[in-house]
């Protein structure tokens, strides 16, 4: 379905100047209700910080989403995602508040990944046809849940998640554009990103606000649905380069703990993202370098549109990031905290 031209940059800049207003407001609420985030050993920040960001956010997409999809007409398929982006929400919300055990944190995302693949046309083959049907929607809420796990698993510093689904929601938006695919999922991606800029205002070194898991978990999940309707509208090489750094930091920190035996998911600080923060005591300059390989990945993802071949410059870029946040020593923290700075 075709989208009004009008629409796209009203839904970059209206989500933006609402996100920034509501954010602001809710980190004033979460303060003066003593939600905060307290550092620990195994925090990236020194100061008490509200938690629950991510209600600035979230309430800005859904109504986007809403609005777009139905000047779309396409509210029969976003209808159930929002709906179970709003159930984990409340669940994570719940797990802010008081953690809730991991597995009925698990069974919530995995009633919200079903409902989104189920919500998809019965035709669209998110593998292009290279699985059966149920072996295609099987992979993809393995991966689907794992996207949604990671993301969550890779918010601990100021500004990367934020920064993260900026980048991903205007990508997705760009690579749909000049695939010449300018349906509502493009409009998506830019209400997404422009969120997201707006939550940055406040969650910028230094943080005044966390996303929280009310944040992290719901935009892992809409983000994933994004980068799968990319995929199943034949981008699926696009969509898969996009995240690769997010995918690789998180699944070789993964990996190497299972590895050893420890507890996955409990909270740790080996993530290459927490070890680059760890050496130069500075969130936003990773986060810099971070969004760079971004731009990087960008620019070969949107290669790929006709030289598939462009592709095999992705892991190069990630993989040249990954040696540079793991280089040099690891005891800067211990300075960071003696000198009292901001995270």
């Amino acid at each position: 379905m075709q989208t009004s031209a009008w629409l796209y940059p009203a839904a970059l800049l209206l989500p933006w100047l609402a996100a920034r207003f509501l954010t602001g407001r809710v980190t004033a609420e979460l303060r003066r209700r003593q939600v905060l985030d307290r550092p620990n050993h195994r925090s990236s920040h020194t100061l008490p910080t509200p938690r629950g960001g991510g209600w600035g956010v979230l309430p800005v997409i859904w109504t986007a989403w809403v609005l777009l999809g139905w000047q779309a007409g396409a509210l029969a398929g976003t209808g159930p995602v929002l709906a179970a982006s709003a159930l984990l929400a409340l669940v994570s919300w719940a797990d802010d508040m008081r953690p809730v055990p991991p597995l009925p944190r698990l069974a919530a995302q995995a009633l919200a990944v079903t409902a989104g693949l189920l919500a998809l046309p019965g035709d669209a083959l998110l593998f292009q046809g290279l699985l059966p049907l149920p072996a295609d929607r099987l992979l993809a809420a393995l991966g689907w849940l794992w996207f949604v796990n990671l993301y969550n698993f890779m918010d601990g510093i100021d500004g990367i998640t934020g920064s993260q689904t900026l980048f991903l929601g205007a990508g997705v938006a760009l690579l749909l554009l000049l695939a010449g695919q300018p349906g509502p999922e493009a409009a998506y991606g830019l209400a997404l990103a422009g969120a997201a800029a707006g939550f940055l205002a406040w969650n910028w070194r230094p943080a005044r606000v966390f996303l929280g898991d009310v944040g992290s978990v719901p935009l892992g999940y809409l983000t994933g649905w994004l980068l799968l309707t990319a995929a199943a509208e034949g981008l699926w090489l696009p969509a898969a380069i996009l995240p690769l750094y997010y995918l690789a930091d998180a699944t070789v920190t993964l990996l190497r703990r299972l590895l050893r035996g420890e507890r996955v998911w409990q909270p740790h600080r080996e993530h290459f993202y927490q070890r680059a923060v760890d050496r130069l005591c500075r969130h936003d300059r990773v986060v810099l370098a971070i969004l760079a390989a971004d731009a990087v990945l960008l620019a070969v993802a949107a290669a790929t549109l006709s030289r598939p071949w462009a592709a095999l410059a992705a892991p190069v870029a990630v993989l040249a990031l990954l040696a540079w946040m793991a280089r040099g020593p690891l005891h800067a923290r211990v300075a960071e905290n003696s000198r009292g700075l901001p995270r």
